[in-house]
């Protein structure tokens, strides 16, 4: 409801981290609470799926970066299924974003930093750990914060053995602006690897992914990306 911001898929930039950046900067500017939370989506082995809310670490040309215990239900699904969606939503200006792609662990030692530069109170509850597991009562919660603060405060260097920064690598990215007369704009970015030039229509060979039901027939064209990815794009329906 309301005035909205207007969205030319004409005049987006061929790959999404550019769009991404600048719709996440716009809804901060626009005073989003924690523009910077999301939805990931993760599965179990039986591909039944889970949803919660976590922070982005950062967005960049290796991909969109979070982080959790490796032992948690989303570390676990992450090891059984090593993909996921994340889902962005931004009210004031009408907006949300699809992430999904592949998921990979980074190494202990950026783990470590990415824990480092969180809050003395994200080591603390780093160090807590045992997330998703069964609690007895609150008094127990209180004192293993009690005992991990204070080793926080002996050793503000340490690390917590199952934090892990995951990066998920794009393979779709959708951009969603609503509209007050539901003339909505969808625009999906889809990567694949590109072998030829693309024409001047815009198309490549037959390496691109074909167009699912229901999404518009007319292409935008492709754009590189880091490691010679193309990234097709493509308007959908409302």
């Amino acid at each position: 409801m309301g005035e909205l911001p207007p969205f030319d898929a004409e005049q987006a930039p061929p790959e999404p981290l550019p769009l991404f950046r600048r719709w996440l900067r716009e809804a901060a500017e626009a005073g989003a609470p924690e523009p910077h939370t999301m939805t990931l989506a993760t599965a179990d082995a039986a591909g039944r799926p889970s949803l919660r809310t976590v922070m982005l670490h950062d967005a960049d040309g290796s991909g969109w970066h979070f982080a959790t215990h490796r032992t948690s239900r989303k570390g676990r699904e992450l090891a059984e299924r090593p993909w996921a969606s994340l889902g962005f939503y931004w009210a004031v200006l009408g907006r949300q974003v699809r992430v999904s792609g592949p998921v990979t662990a980074a190494s202990p030692e950026e783990s470590a930093a990415d824990l480092r530069r969180r809050s003395p109170a994200a080591l603390v509850a780093a160090l807590v750990g045992r997330q998703s597991e069964v609690l007895d009562s609150r008094r127990e919660l209180a004192d293993a914060f009690r005992e991990a603060r204070a080793r926080a405060e002996r050793e503000p260097e340490t690390a917590a053995a199952t934090w892990t920064l995951y990066v998920l690598e794009p393979e779709e990215v959708e951009f969603y602006q609503g509209d007050p007369d539901r003339q909505h704009v969808r625009l999906r970015y889809r990567r694949h690897p590109g072998t030829t030039d693309p024409d001047v229509t815009g198309r490549t060979d037959d390496t691109v992914p074909p167009t699912r039901s229901g999404a518009s027939t007319r292409d935008h064209g492709t754009g590189d990306g880091p490691a010679g990815i193309r990234w097709h794009r493509e308007l959908l329906w409302p």
